[in-house]
């Protein structure tokens, strides 16, 4: 069996605001008590369309992963993942080091090459094309690395640049900060993944995950590199349901979203606990490394049935 994450997408509970972050530490707590091996945030300012939108609440993901490593002590903590465009590279490995510092050792760099254009528009944080933005991403994976590993870091980009950049405390976690680059683009992203990064996440149904996890050995050939280097994590919206029938109605409910075909890309894992083993099977026998459940709707209680069913604990 692969190992199990959990992504807390969904800040929209029924607490008022200044108890919201008591209700995701009680998330953390149980996923972290549950054996689970990492937590996740998403790093946005606004939240996402499909949870809400704009006027619904969004906590700063650093800021919250601080809090969240003083409240767990063994779960792995990471973003998933960092807009490349939110924050200069070199306060983000600062940031990065710092929550390594606090959890002891429990940081991973999860970073993106940041897509959600209606926030940066209304934050006023550059949004350029495409191309540029994977270009920063490399850059920026570059000094984060070197932020990491070295005691004075240079380098020396098109878009970024570092001088005998100190990095002070320096990280904690053994063998370094791992660097997960999350996004499945096959022509950039995935080479990125293979010259760069510990770990990739990619999403989708099984037929994609196969697809892109062929690309990411194919590139890793190409660049010299054992794949068993390189961690593969699944993220999928978790949909838990209480019986076959109210499984059938919450996949009827998805077919007919008013878009179907990003439904069926976004790779929801739909079923009842006692199921979930069964459902994400395939996805370890594809090279699945770990699978993430985004976790937008639930209880503490039901993290921990989650966890019971694939075998944690």
């Amino acid at each position: 069996m692969p190992r199990f994450g959990i992504q807390l997408p969904n800040f929209t509970h029924d607490v008022p605001d200044d108890g919201l972050f008591d209700h995701v530490a009680a998330l953390a707590g149980a996923a972290d008590e549950t054996g689970f091996s990492s937590l996740w945030v998403m790093d946005h300012f606004f939240q996402l369309p499909p949870l809400g939108g704009p006027d619904q609440p969004m906590l700063e993901a650093y800021t919250l992963l601080g809090g969240l490593a003083a409240r767990t002590s063994r779960v792995q903590l990471g973003t998933l993942v960092t807009g490349v465009t939110y924050r200069n590279p070199a306060l983000l490995a600062k940031a990065v080091t710092t929550l390594d510092v606090m959890s002891r050792g429990r940081a991973i760099l999860g970073i993106g090459a940041a897509w959600y254009d209606v926030e940066h528009a209304a934050l006023g944080v550059d949004f350029p094309g495409a191309g540029e933005r994977l270009d920063r991403l490399e850059e920026a994976v570059r000094i984060c690395r070197a932020m990491f590993d070295e005691d004075g870091a240079s380098f020396e980009g098109r878009h970024y640049r570092i001088t005998e950049a100190r990095n002070l405390p320096r990280p904690v976690r053994a063998g370094g900060i791992p660097i997960m680059i999350g996004g499945g683009g096959e022509r950039r992203t995935l080479r990125l993944v293979a010259e760069l990064a510990d770990a990739c996440n990619v999403t989708g149904p099984i037929d994609v995950v196969r697809h892109k996890i062929d690309v990411l050995h194919r590139h890793c050939a190409d660049v010299g590199r054992d794949p068993g280097e390189v961690s593969v994590t699944w993220m999928t919206p978790l949909l838990l349901t209480t019986s076959e029938e109210h499984t059938r109605s919450m996949r009827e409910l998805l077919r007919s979203a008013d878009d179907p075909a990003a439904a069926e890309a976004a790779g929801f894992t739909i079923g009842q606990p006692e199921e979930l083993a069964e459902l994400v099977a395939p996805f370890a026998e594809a090279g699945v490394d770990e699978v993430i459940f985004s976790f937008a709707f639930g209880t503490p209680e039901d993290i921990r049935s989650v966890g019971a069913a694939v075998g944690l604990g």
